[in-house]
């Protein structure tokens, strides 16, 4: 049997993480509450998902590029303004933007309403980079844009700079 078989192969008892609607790790990015659905630990770090209330008026982070990481987000409800290098986006419900790396890429929302998006990180590199966000938040600690791009950078993130 190859090794790709026995990796494929049906288990007796699987580990299936199920999270209900009030489970979750919750992490709070000013007026951004992100919800951990998968952090990585259950899929081989292949994938992380993560549930995000965009409150009305909330602006972005800086537009930014990732170099390891795929970057998904579909669009649960309301209306998620993105900017993809120079090119502007207003996605609505049931929209889906699925952001490779190297692409610069920023998003927020202008609107009114609440909006929500579902993301996926493939692979889960960018989960701890929220955790440490918000951390520093917690702390007081400055967000200047200088330590928010040395925190990027633990994640093979870059400010895109050229586009600012």
């Amino acid at each position: 049997m190859t090794e790709q078989a026995k990796t494929t192969a049906p288990q007796t008892d699987p580990a299936v993480p199920v999270v209900g609607p009030d489970d979750g790790e919750t992490i709070i990015l000013g007026t951004t509450h992100m919800r951990v659905l998968e952090d990585g630990s259950h899929t081989g770090h292949r994938l992380a998902i993560a549930e995000s209330v965009l409150a009305p008026h909330t602006a972005g982070p800086p537009q930014h590029r990732h170099a390891q990481h795929d970057e998904g987000f579909y669009i649960v409800s309301g209306t998620v303004r993105f900017t993809l290098g120079d090119k502007v986006h207003d996605a609505t419900a049931g929209a889906f933007v699925m952001v490779p790396p190297g692409t610069p890429h920023t998003f927020a929302n202008v609107t009114d309403q609440p909006a929500v998006i579902l993301s996926t990180f493939t692979p889960d590199l960018y989960v701890q980079y929220f955790r440490d966000l918000q951390n520093v938040i917690a702390s007081g600690g400055p967000l200047t844009p200088q330590a928010g791009a040395h925190m990027m950078s633990r994640y093979a993130t870059e400010p895109a700079t050229d586009l600012a």
